[in-house]
């Protein structure tokens, strides 16, 4: 398979093949929706929490006799029933990790990828330098690479002047609907390739992502 390489003037210089193990996968659902459930709740702190009528202050005495009082029957000052009493099944600190297969976690990526080439969404550059941050600059590359929603610019190594010159994106171009977000190729995730329309991606930034998933990994690595 074979896409179309553009420079940052949005001008095609060449063609880069790409690996269908990783770009031409099947779209399965069910594994991407497992994945994005997973990595949204693995990031979940889970740190919330409450107490319960045994945690809160107060006497344990209770307030009046049972009978032959005309009110309601009540306990101590730390019943649920009461103001700032104990909290009934509340949240207590706990964890939300879930565990998912190395081969679900790697499939989905590459359904994610592949669904990027084709919808139309994919853009290989040949490579994204910057002398100095410049948001305009990173605005202009865009629109003309045609691309005026959420963009997602992944690259071979750590750049901090591509992203800096993101990170105002969306408030300095009105056509921007969405937002701009540079990540490195390895750190691809689910998530992200959900929440960004499209995928902008350096040459050998693809080259990291066949390396990656494009092949088994040895055993003991994550995949």
């Amino acid at each position: 398979m074979q896409v179309s390489v553009y420079n940052t003037k949005g001008a095609v210089v060449g063609q880069l093949d790409l690996d269908e193990s990783v770009f031409a996968v099947p779209m399965n659902e069910a594994v991407v929706h497992q994945a994005l459930v997973r990595q949204r709740a693995n990031a979940r702190l889970g740190t919330a929490s409450t107490k319960t009528r045994s945690n809160v202050s107060g006497s344990g005495r209770k307030l009046y006799r049972q009978k032959h009082t005309g009110r309601a029957r009540a306990g101590d000052l730390r019943s649920p029933l009461r103001r700032r009493g104990g909290i009934t099944f509340g949240p207590h600190p706990r964890s939300y990790r879930q565990q998912m297969p190395k081969k679900m976690r790697r499939l989905a990526i590459k359904c994610l990828l592949s669904a990027k080439v084709a919808d139309g969404e994919l853009k290989v550059v040949d490579k994204l330098e910057m002398s100095q941050p410049r948001t305009k600059d990173m605005i202009g590359m865009l629109q003309t690479l045609g691309i005026d929603r959420s963009a997602l610019i992944a690259l071979s190594a750590p750049n901090s002047t591509a992203v800096k010159s993101v990170s105002n994106i969306s408030s300095l171009s009105p056509r921007m609907r969405g937002r701009a977000k540079i990540i490195q190729a390895q750190l691809l995730n689910v998530v992200d390739l959900l929440t960004y329309s499209d995928l902008i991606i350096t040459a050998d930034a693809v080259r990291v992502v066949e390396r990656l998933w494009g092949a088994e990994p040895p055993a003991g690595t994550e995949g």
